[in-house]
């Protein structure tokens, strides 16, 4: 059940035309090129995929198209989370699951809720939901840390919670995590930057956003940290390093968008309130682009 979910997972964008209005022909072009590239699975509507902007109409039709055009070749996942426990567990139970693989769930944001109520959060999403589930934490964003021994204690006493996505930045929680987790339990990158010395110590893979515009690249990277292949991952690391740190210099998914609208893979359009790059951020990814 948690094979699908090692490797590389790209948290996709979601194209807009500059009017507004989801893109889906270039969606579909972003699609194929993450497919041809080589990543393992595709994460939809998540923070990246700018979810939060989406009526509940788009997000159903991005759910439509996602299955529709991935069609089997990888993993899809949806992010489906929140801060109330009841609405998503609503949502959830709501759902049509069919060619849907996973759910990732970010950790409840703003109201900051004890270690108990992230684990009884996530003990009822489990429960409710009929794929497996990844949790997310990003303390960046959401103010709330879930600690190392809350992760352990969902990964041992709800089974359908599957992975974690660790975007702590802290490695030494990562590792603890990584040391006293049961066998079936998967633990993933949720920060581009870190994920070599983070698979170092025996992740799983990642969900990244540079895989957005460097799908082969990136994901070769993981498979060869997957095979204990250190040095050759780490020139590829090291080479993508200048232009993954500046994707996140003026926010995210406005850096990865100015990306790919340089690379010709979807317009740099994005909603409100996310804004485009300063123009100096832009013409320094320009350069880092045309240096590579």
């Amino acid at each position: 059940m948690t094979k699908q979910f090692k490797g590389t997972g790209t948290a996709i964008v979601t194209p807009f035309h500059k009017e507004g209005n989801i893109d889906f022909a270039s969606f579909e072009k972003l699609i194929e090129y993450q497919i041809r590239g080589g990543v393992d699975y595709i994460v939809f509507l998540g923070t990246t995929g700018e979810a939060v902007t989406l009526s509940h109409d788009e997000r159903n039709a991005v759910i439509e198209f996602a299955v529709d055009t991935v069609d089997r070749r990888v993993p899809v996942v949806v992010g489906v989370g929140g801060n109330n426990t009841r609405e998503v567990a609503g949502t959830l139970s709501g759902m049509s699951f069919d060619g849907i693989d996973g759910v990732l769930s970010v950790s409840p944001y703003y109201n900051k809720p004890q270690p108990k109520g992230i684990f009884y959060h996530y003990r009822e999403i489990g429960n409710i939901c009929p794929v497996p589930v990844i949790m997310y934490n990003v303390p960046g964003r959401t103010s709330s840390n879930i600690d190392a021994e809350t992760t352990l204690r969902i990964a041992e006493e709800v089974p359908n919670v599957v992975a974690v996505k660790e975007a702590s930045k802290d490695l030494e929680q990562c590792a603890r995590i990584i040391k006293d987790k049961p066998d079936h339990f998967l633990v993933i990158s949720g920060t581009d930057e870190l994920t070599l010395p983070f698979m170092a110590l025996g992740g799983d893979g990642v969900i990244s956003v540079i895989a957005n515009a460097f799908p082969a690249e990136f994901s070769k990277m993981v498979r060869l940290c997957l095979a204990n292949k250190y040095p050759e991952a780490r020139e590829i690391h090291l080479g993508l390093l200048d232009i993954v740190q500046a994707i996140y210099a003026d926010g995210s998914p406005s850096g990865i968008k100015a990306v790919l609208h340089m690379k010709g893979l979807c317009k740099n359009a994005l909603r409100l309130p996310l804004v485009k790059v300063n123009k100096a951020l832009a013409n320094q990814m320009a350069a880092i682009l045309e240096s590579m």
